[in-house]
């Protein structure tokens, strides 16, 4: 009898589930994060806003929307979103994550549905999401089709998805590979494998036949002066989409 298919790959979760207690430290393992996190928090924000017509001078603009975030570590993204009022599943194969990332929505007083489940459980039982955050994810998976397939098929007609990873370009091997992990250390090694990056191309390629259609490409890139990730036009490195189910 043939194993059902999956998108885990337990070297990836094993590894991330060794770093688990780290996630909310801002020095530690997960620092690139913490860097990364005020560019992809407001990308999203404002962008969820214009496309629900949502007041951003509201304290909680998100409230009334149910979000995933998948891949969701130790809730880096999921306890934003909470914040600004937003329904929030957070889902992650790593069970250590999700413990990590209920202990610490429980500390900051916030309700946060963290599971431990994957993209394709969370489909089959038929759950729907305005809005799936997918970043960081696509080159940890095993099957990046069948992971992108079901990610897509949990955005309700007008929700959006968001994934943010990191091109397959020898300009990323040596920025975010041999630069991140090598040289600067920011990341452990091993961290991204080269073979396991996506491109835009194969994003889209996953994405063909979902329903769901890429409506905005941004790249981000880091600005050393500054000591800050910025939106650019290069996304042969770190690049983020965003893709609409339509309505009707």
């Amino acid at each position: 009898m043939d194993s059902p298919a999956t998108t885990i790959d337990a070297a990836e979760v094993e590894r991330f589930s060794r770093m688990a207690a780290e996630w909310w430290s801002p020095t530690g393992k997960f620092k690139p994060l913490h860097k990364f996190n005020p560019v992809r928090l407001s990308y999203v924000r404002e962008t969820v806003i214009d496309h629900f017509g949502l007041d951003p001078k509201a304290a909680k603009p998100f409230e009334g929307l149910r979000f995933l975030d998948i891949g969701c570590g130790g809730g880096l993204l999921s306890e934003p979103m909470a914040r600004l009022g937003a329904d929030v599943v957070g889902a992650d194969a790593s069970e250590t994550n999700i413990e990590v990332a209920k202990i610490h929505a429980e500390q900051s007083g916030l309700a946060i549905d963290y599971r431990a489940t994957t993209s394709e459980n969370l489909q089959a039982a038929g759950e729907t999401f305005d809005v799936v955050l997918n970043m960081e994810v696509v080159e940890h998976v095993s099957d990046v089709d069948l992971y992108m397939k079901s990610c897509a098929a949990m955005v309700r007609p007008g929700g959006l998805m968001f994934v943010a990873t990191i091109n397959r370009t020898l300009k990323a091997y040596g920025l975010a590979i041999i630069g991140a992990e090598h040289i600067l250390r920011w990341l452990p090694r091993g961290t991204h494998q080269y073979e396991k990056l996506v491109t835009p191309a194969e994003l889209d390629a996953a994405l063909q036949e979902t329903g769901v259609q890429i409506t905005r490409r941004s790249g981000v890139s880091y600005n050393p002066i500054a000591d800050q990730w910025r939106l650019s036009r290069d996304m042969d490195v770190n690049y983020m989409v965003v893709a609409e189910r339509p309505n009707g």
